[in-house]
């Protein structure tokens, strides 16, 4: 019998390639978000939209399932003041599904943590020397939501010791590749340097602003989502950090993508809207490859060819729109129905 499968932010775009991993792996897979994905049906054998601050939904949405990768969140607008409202969505939305996992006999629970557990007095540090996971105590985030995140983490570690559930938490960096948000302020460096060289002119050299970021680390998002697999089927109860070992510049970034869309482009740093650069946390992943002997194998120079194109494709796609007053995606527009909670308990 197929292992029956949870992804929670089955919309977003990590969630998304993760349960079409799942599906082509054998597994059933029922994903949860608030909404479908945006530019293509989810290959999930069955999708609810549903609201994980609700009790009731995630009890509803673990029901019948043996694995549960919690990947949903609250990701914020981006406006000042809005970390606070984000952080307590989740704090909301990761306590309903942790319990809810428990109380529903899951088999296994991954927690999706990220990089901003790291206190903010190491980042200086990690610019030469990665972030291993016990740098994150004593703790100090920079953010609520790094230390709802971190705070969550201890919590899966105490279910699992006390009641026997066994967790997995997966502390991912930076993602990036196809299907990825395109939006300006969305996106991550390597989609926005993308964006920007695919809408610059290819007969003449041209200059891009951009904002100020330091030197970081990409993982490909095919990369990624074998990463939380294989963090699933291991033994380590630990945090482990997922991600790529070779940080790389916004300028060393623009040259790779130039040459893949056979542009002369140069960059320019945007004095005008210079945000304030968010700390390099590049992670160290000896325990990762320790742990599953892997480590992610796509080198960026590969990785943004796919994400180039797709990214491209979808402009020239969003121009035509505008041009014709209609909109496009990827696929026809996804239908509004859906699957009532009580239905899903039925099952």
């Amino acid at each position: 019998m197929a292992e029956r499968v949870l992804v929670t932010g089955a919309g977003g775009f990590i969630g998304h390639h993760l349960v079409k991993f799942l599906a082509a792996r054998g597994a059933w897979v029922r994903g949860v978000d608030i909404s479908h994905p945006v530019f293509e049906r989810s290959a999930a054998h069955e999708f609810a939209c549903l609201d994980l601050r609700s009790t009731d939904n995630c009890l509803d949405a673990v029901c019948g399932v043996d694995v549960v990768y919690h990947l949903a969140a609250d990701t914020g607008t981006g406006a000042a003041g809005d970390d606070g409202r984000a952080a307590r969505s989740n704090a909301m939305i990761d306590l309903n599904m942790l319990e809810a996992a428990r109380l529903n006999g899951v088999r296994r629970f991954l927690f999706s943590s990220s990089g901003a557990v790291y206190p903010r007095y190491l980042p200086d540090r990690a610019k030469t020397v990665p972030l291993r996971e016990d740098d994150a105590f004593p703790a100090d985030p920079g953010s609520t939501d790094g230390l709802e995140k971190l705070f969550m983490e201890t919590l899966c570690q105490s279910y699992a010791e006390s009641h026997g559930l066994e967790t997995r938490i997966a502390r991912i960096h930076d993602v990036y590749g196809p299907l990825c948000a395109l939006d300006a302020g969305d996106e991550t460096a390597p989609a926005s340097i993308c964006r920007k060289v695919a809408c610059a002119a290819a007969d003449e050299a041209t200059e891009i602003e951009c904002d100020s970021e330091p030197a970081r680390a990409f993982t490909y998002i095919h990369d990624c989502v074998e990463g939380l697999y294989r963090i699933m089927q291991s033994d380590c109860r630990a945090p482990l950090n997922l991600g790529a070992d070779a940080a790389v510049t916004i300028e060393q970034i623009v040259d790779i993508v130039s040459a893949i869309a056979g542009k002369s482009v140069t960059l320019r740093r945007s004095r005008s809207r210079l945000r304030a650069a968010v700390p390099a946390r590049n992670g160290d992943h000896t325990l990762l490859r320790y742990v599953l002997g892997w480590k992610p194998r796509v080198p960026l120079e590969l990785g943004l060819i796919p994400t180039y194109r797709w990214i491209s494709n979808q402009l020239a796609r969003r121009h035509a729109a505008c041009a014709t007053d209609e909109t496009v995606h990827e696929t026809s527009p996804l239908p509004e129905t859906i699957r009532s909670p009580r239905h899903i308990a039925a099952i």
